[in-house]
């Protein structure tokens, strides 16, 4: 029987309690890597921790808390000794139109996108392996102009920004950081913005409507870009990007 393409390897994926980070955390499990994710829905750990192994990590972090990171690094480096693969992949996204946004918004935005990628990053640098693969996800959006989401656009380009930074600072360890840019994807994060069902449904096939492809991709296909980031495959990549959105930001 073939090896997986993680076998052997520990990963830390943030968020990963839902969407795309939970369809990652899973398909990286059966690559045969050893997983850590972190979320907040406590009430739903025993049973994510059932999916992806008895040697695996479900942490409660906020990644609002500074304390709460460092205790995140703490925990993961007790349990597995060092990381090879770390997917900060926990944020945030909402309309914030320049009119209507306050400063808490800005804040909140910016805290979880940035902030908390940024502290996150380093909690864990001190036990990522020669040799990790960091990737940051961060979003088509980047690369067009849309109205109402600036601050999401922001907060995401910057952390495109952090892959090219980081690659160069932490290059002499062969630490690989790069970028994993989703389009619209069908995650709960959808129904996190509120409104009702019907609401939802239209919002989804109106983004669906502007891709290409003609659909939103799946939790799964993105996790399968980042298998293929966290996995020696692509060790000839490092401050690059890998966006994947059916062609709505290229065509």
């Amino acid at each position: 029987m073939a090896q997986g393409r993680l076998q052997g390897k520990t990963a830390l994926i943030t968020g990963g309690t839902s969407g795309i980070g939970l369809a990652t955390a899973q398909l990286f499990a059966r690559e045969g890597a050893r997983v850590a994710v972190t979320g907040r829905a406590a009430g739903r750990f025993d049973a994510i921790r059932a999916q992806l192994g008895d040697d695996s990590l479900v942490i409660d972090a906020d990644v609002h808390s500074l304390p709460a990171l460092r205790a995140m690094g703490e925990r993961v480096a007790e349990a597995f000794g060092g990381l090879d693969v770390f997917f900060a992949n926990a944020g945030i996204a909402y309309p914030t139109p320049l009119r209507e946004t306050d400063e808490a918004h800005y804040d909140d935005i910016m805290d979880v996108n940035l902030k908390g990628v940024f502290f996150s990053m380093r909690a864990i640098e001190p036990i990522l392996r020669p040799g990790a693969s960091v990737i940051l996800n961060c979003s088509f959006i980047i690369h067009v102009g849309r109205p109402g989401i600036s601050l999401l656009a922001a907060s995401k380009a910057a952390l495109r920004s952090l892959a090219r930074s980081w690659s160069r600072e932490l290059l002499e360890r062969g630490i690989r950081v790069n970028a994993l840019s989703p389009g619209g994807i069908d995650t709960p994060l959808h129904e996190r913005n509120g409104g009702t069902p019907e609401a939802i449904q239209a919002r989804k096939a109106s983004l669906a409507e502007r891709v290409p492809l003609g659909r939103l991709g799946s939790a799964l296909e993105m996790a399968q870009a980042a298998l293929f980031l966290a996995s020696d495959e692509s060790r000839y990549m490092l401050g690059a990007e890998l966006v994947v959105d059916g062609g709505i930001s290229q065509i």
